[in-house]
């Protein structure tokens, strides 16, 4: 199945300044990113830069990069960018991989474009996993996705979403024995005809609040299928630990 892979990588990221360029088992960060997205078997893989300083790493390692305009507020507006400037077709797949995803398997690329190709009636796809702790389910910092008989989403969130009451009263110490929780894996898939309406529209009231853009594409009554994914991502780099902790990973592997 045809996809291109594009990769959203700022430099001014505000806890790790210059993080594509840090980096992991002697490359930088933005080379491990890029080389997942070309084994998913990805037609075409762009980094969509803000920084000449990245785009130049792409090209020392024989990727490719596009300069993107340093105002836009987020990757899908970098991607948006790309999507014009290439001239992709309205139905054309594309995955955004975010820069900071070293360890994301190959294979969860290649399911998220799948599976929007299987999805006609869904704006956009992303997968989730199932929670395994009442620490994770409580984190803020952990997106909880909702979905219906189908697969498709009712709603994200920070909070611990769907609320079990009854065993929520009990202890919050543990999971609930219902194993209804599902983490959100912020691996997207999107037509092309999709970005260029999505970039247009303004931040809704909703996503506001809780911070999660794609709340913006159910505000305006469009679907998003979910799939549970086919494997474990590894962990992203946020921090200087999470530098350390994906390096260590990168060496037992």
């Amino acid at each position: 199945m045809s996809f291109s892979v594009v990769i959203p990588a700022r430099y001014g990221a505000t806890r790790l300044p210059g993080k594509p360029l840090r980096e992991l088992g002697g490359r930088p960060m933005i080379q491990h990113v890029y080389e997942r997205a070309v084994a998913s078997g990805a037609r075409e893989v762009i980094v969509a830069t803000d920084d000449e300083r990245i785009a130049e790493a792409v090209a020392a390692f024989g990727g490719q990069a596009l300069l993107t305009d340093p105002a836009h507020p987020s990757g899908t507006d970098r991607l948006a960018e790309v999507v014009a400037r290439r001239a992709y077709d309205d139905d054309a797949v594309v995955v955004n991989l975010q820069g900071d995803e070293p360890l994301m398997p190959p294979v969860l690329l290649e399911q998220v474009a799948a599976d929007l190709r299987t999805h006609d009636d869904a704006a956009m796809s992303t997968l989730c996993v199932p929670i395994v702790s009442a620490a994770e389910l409580f984190d803020p910092h952990v997106v909880k996705v909702v979905r219906d008989a189908a697969g498709y989403a009712l709603y994200f969130s920070r909070a611990a979403i769907p609320w079990d009451r009854e065993a929520f009263a009990v202890t919050r110490e543990r999971l609930p024995e219902t194993g209804a929780h599902d983490r959100h894996v912020g691996l997207y898939a999107y037509r092309a005809g999709f970005l260029r309406e999505f970039v247009r529209w303004p931040a809704c009231e909703l996503e506001r609040t809780e911070c999660l853009e794609q709340l913006r594409v159910l505000w305006h009554g469009r679907r998003i299928h979910v799939a549970q994914a086919r494997e474990l991502p590894g962990p992203g780099v946020d921090t200087e630990s999470d530098l350390q902790r994906v390096a260590r990973l990168l060496v037992s592997a």
